[in-house]
């Protein structure tokens, strides 16, 4: 029944009236009307029937009038809850002085009442902030001009600013505080010397359900930016866009901790199994009779058939999760057991097989996907996130754990344990603990086990509405193509046909990080023995501080920088600084620091994780509804972009390894450093069109 309705579902203009409260409809912004009005707008002007300054002006003269008449009637209403609450307080005052605490309840009923017609309000003035968010994007596609820009600076810094009512909520922060200040002190405080305002923000004491709801509709509301929704964008784990109506019910997802903690691990222990033998897959190319250089493709065969496992496990996960972790983890345990006996039977071929074996165990689209799909979406943030710093912790604790195994002996004069073949051995006993781990604790979600799809159509709901493709869409098609619009791509061929120009710079942005993150670790262990001669140990902790620079790094940008500026800011700034970096990296002279390639390689790698989540941000903004969800997702689009990079990446240094140590390094940094220009050159030209 539900999956009937849901492939029902209407386009964003419908919806919006759909949700709205009958008896304040004349009070919300005229959508439909204003939809029409840029239709009309981009056709004059493609026709040269109307100056452009006209239409600037008819459109903004015609958004005043829609706020004006939202912003009164907001007015009013938090007038008319700011009396109610001075009447409770009155009220509360009096029996207080006559200790009258049986009639606490009473009050207590009446505070929450007007908590769910504030919580009304906020909706009200969501939905609201969304529609006029939507116009205002729709207008700068269709009439090709900075219009938002424009529009949101001049009225929002004007002193008479009703726009500020909208989008920054002036007034109802009061109502709020009040509210919440009134119910903790009844439910938890009667009696105390303290009150909330005594307690730190972040650990208050549990209060009414209803205060959970209105503080998690104003964190909607102000669109905040933090680390947890920063990191978030790491892993494209996209929230629903329109908010669930005050009262309606909500059907919940399947949620397991253990499981989802499996997922987890399962991320953290392939990023550990990447990396794990980048300070030592030099040494290993050398000991069985081939350049240094070679270290590149050893390192480069995992991300190789990692292209086609994230194809083939991201569809496999429609039917079961726990399958495709089961096959994973075995052919990881395959995979590194064939990487470590290579060395007893002196075979370049037989290592290059184990690594392959690694990444057709890539299981990175299922973790992601199960966040996706499982997760409720009021914890989903966070486990996005908490994926992302698995990813991070992964990266670090691999070539620190290599560190750790430097010795050598052997079993029984048949099986040599050395730096080389000990991360094959250890990750093998790892992800066979694993596999037994999942065995027993991962709990299959409900909807597979009773052959039902409901969680898929469930999460595609809130996704279907995150973006509005009536811009793609003729003005004359009809309801049904309006449907179709939303249905996910079947195909990875139809998936890159709704790739438009800003969706294609953002790839061409992940590439181009990803190209240069990658190239820094791998050619790592090549340089430093090259120019320094580092030792295993060294070489380790280098790339384990690099790999912890990102949670710090993600931190400062989540919590401050992203809230002082715009995504496509941020963007130029960090392409910028990767260039930097990239460019510091080069040996100009004779002489070859240790100071330089450190200063360089840390400039290059901290800009480009900086350049990632905001490239990600900007992503799932840019990209159609369609590839919210499905197999063939815009998660799935980036990780392909992303793990091709890495091959690129890895291919050029055995390449140009065959070329010889003189000029390899600055050979191997000239793609990145062309890449960052590139890159830099499209965000450029399609600036005005990433938001």
């Amino acid at each position: 029944m539900l999956g009937n309705f849901l492939e029902k579902m209407v386009a964003f203009g419908k919806k919006l009236k759909d949700w709205q409260y009958p008896e304040w409809q004349k009070y919300y912004i005229n959508y439909k009307l204003m939809k029409k009005k840029v239709r009309q707008y981009a056709q004059q002007i493609q026709e040269e029937k109307m100056d452009r300054r006209q239409v600037l002006k008819e459109m903004s003269t015609m958004l005043d009038k829609q706020i004006e008449r939202t912003v009164l009637f907001l007015l009013e209403q938090q007038g008319y809850l700011a009396g109610r609450l001075e009447a409770l307080g009155e009220e509360r005052e009096v029996l207080m002085e006559h200790n009258d605490l049986s009639s606490m309840y009473e009050l207590q009923v009446a505070y929450t009442d007007i908590g769910k017609d504030l919580l009304k309000l906020l909706y009200f003035v969501e939905i609201n902030a969304i529609g006029l968010r939507k116009i205002l994007k729709k207008f700068d596609k269709r009439v090709g001009y900075r219009f938002t820009n424009y529009y949101v600076t001049t009225r929002s810094n004007h002193p008479y600013s009703q726009l500020q009512q909208v989008f920054k909520h002036v007034g109802l922060g009061a109502v709020v505080g009040a509210l919440s200040r009134n119910l903790a002190e009844i439910r938890h405080h009667s009696g105390s010397y303290l009150s909330i305002y005594d307690q730190p923000s972040g650990v208050l004491v549990p209060q009414d359900p209803v205060v959970d709801s209105i503080k998690a509709a104003v964190e909607r509301l102000t669109h905040s930016t933090n680390f947890l929704r920063f990191l978030g964008k790491h892993a494209l784990i996209i929230e629903e866009e329109l908010p669930s109506p005050p009262g309606e019910d909500v059907v919940k997802q399947d949620f397991h901790l253990m499981s989802l903690s499996l997922n987890l691990a399962s991320t953290f222990l392939y990023m550990v199994n990447t990396y794990i033998i980048v300070p030592t897959a030099d040494d290993y190319a050398t000991s069985l009779g081939a350049a240094a250089t070679v270290s590149g493709l050893i390192i480069g065969c995992m991300p190789i058939a990692q292209l086609v496992a994230s194809v083939y496990l991201s569809a496999w996960s429609n039917r079961s999760y726990f399958r495709p972790l089961v096959f994973s983890s075995i052919v990881l345990v395959l995979g590194n057991l064939v990487y470590a006996i290579a060395y007893n039977l002196d075979s370049l071929y037989i290592l290059l097989l184990g690594r392959l074996l690694c990444g057709l165990g890539s299981a990175r689209a299922v973790n992601r996907r199960y966040i996706t799909d499982c997760v409720p979406l009021k914890t989903r943030l966070r486990y996005s996130a908490y994926f992302v710093i698995s990813s991070a912790m992964g990266m670090a604790c691999g070539p620190a754990l290599a560190g750790l195994l430097e010795f050598n002996t052997s079993v029984l004069g048949l099986i040599t344990l050395n730096e080389d073949t000990l991360p094959g051995w250890v990750m093998s006993a790892l992800w066979l603990f694993y596999l037994l781990w999942l065995w027993i604790s991962f709990k299959e979600p409900l909807h597979f086990e009773n052959n039902s799809h409901s969680s898929q159509v469930v999460n595609d709901e809130g996704k279907e509405e995150m973006q509005d493709e009536e811009s793609i869409l003729d003005s004359n098609s009809s309801d049904k193509t309006g449907e179709m619009s939303h249905k996910p791509a079947n195909s990875f061929f139809e998936a890159c046909k709704l790739v438009t120009r800003p969706v294609k710079v953002t790839l061409l942005v992940y590439f181009m990080l990803k190209f240069a993150t990658e190239m820094v670790i791998s050619e790592s262990n090549v340089v430093s023995t090259y120019y320094f001669e580092w030792s295993t140990g060294s070489l380790a902790v280098f790339l384990a501080l690099l790999g912890l620079t990102v949670l710090p790094v993600n931190i400062v940008i989540g919590n401050y920088i992203s809230n002082m500026f715009e995504d496509r800011q941020l963007l130029i700034a960090s392409e910028v600084l990767t260039c930097l970096g990239i460019l510091a990296s080069f040996k100009f002279s004779t002489h070859y620091t240790v100071a330089q390639y450190i200063i360089g390689a840390f400039i290059t790698f901290v800009s480009a994780e900086v350049l990632e989540g905001v490239n990600l941000s900007l992503l799932s903004k840019v990209m159609s509804s369609r590839l919210a969800h499905g197999t063939y997702n815009g998660g799935l689009l980036s990780t392909q972009a992303g793990t091709l990079a890495r091959v690129m990446a890895d291919l050029t240094i055995t390449f140009v390894g065959y070329s010889g140590m003189k000029n390899y390094l600055n050979i191997t940094l000239t793609p990145s450093f062309l890449l960052g220009i590139i890159s830099i050159l499209a965000t450029w030209y399609t600036y005005n069109s990433l938001f």
